[in-house]
């Protein structure tokens, strides 16, 4: 079993498993991760630079995920947002990530998304 751990960014300690989440990998405060992956869960980076959170895309089905550009080594990735993240901080990376759409869309591959009123459904229900 995985332990706390210590946010790379804003040094908060976040439990690993924690209401809404089984595998944390960001902090639901500051959305800050730590580059430890290669594919999702394996723990098998040797890179541990810090990853800033850049934007939000959806799965398939609707779900949100969170956008992550690693500052050391420029990987991103995405990975589910947990049901303790702070709703704030949220609509506050949402808006930032308005500002570069075209730019983190083309170097991440995501389509971000682009509609409050759309992201808000999808935290909050109609």
């Amino acid at each position: 079993m995985e332990k706390n751990f210590k946010c790379c960014k804003c040094d908060r300690e976040i439990p690993y498993e924690s209401y809404g989440t089984k595998n944390r990998n960001h902090c639901p405060f500051c959305f800050w991760s730590k580059h430890v992956d290669e594919r999702i869960g394996d723990r098998l980076s040797k890179c541990g630079g810090s990853m800033k959170p850049i934007g939000f895309t959806a799965k398939k089905d609707g779900e949100i995920m969170l956008i992550h550009e690693c500052e050391k080594c420029g990987k991103i990735s995405a990975n589910r947002i947990a049901g303790d993240d702070e709703t704030e901080e949220i609509l506050k990376i949402f808006k930032n990530s308005l500002e570069n759409k075209g730019e983190i869309e083309k170097k991440s591959g995501y389509k971000l998304y682009a509609d409050k009123d759309e992201l808000r459904v999808q935290l909050f229900g109609k």
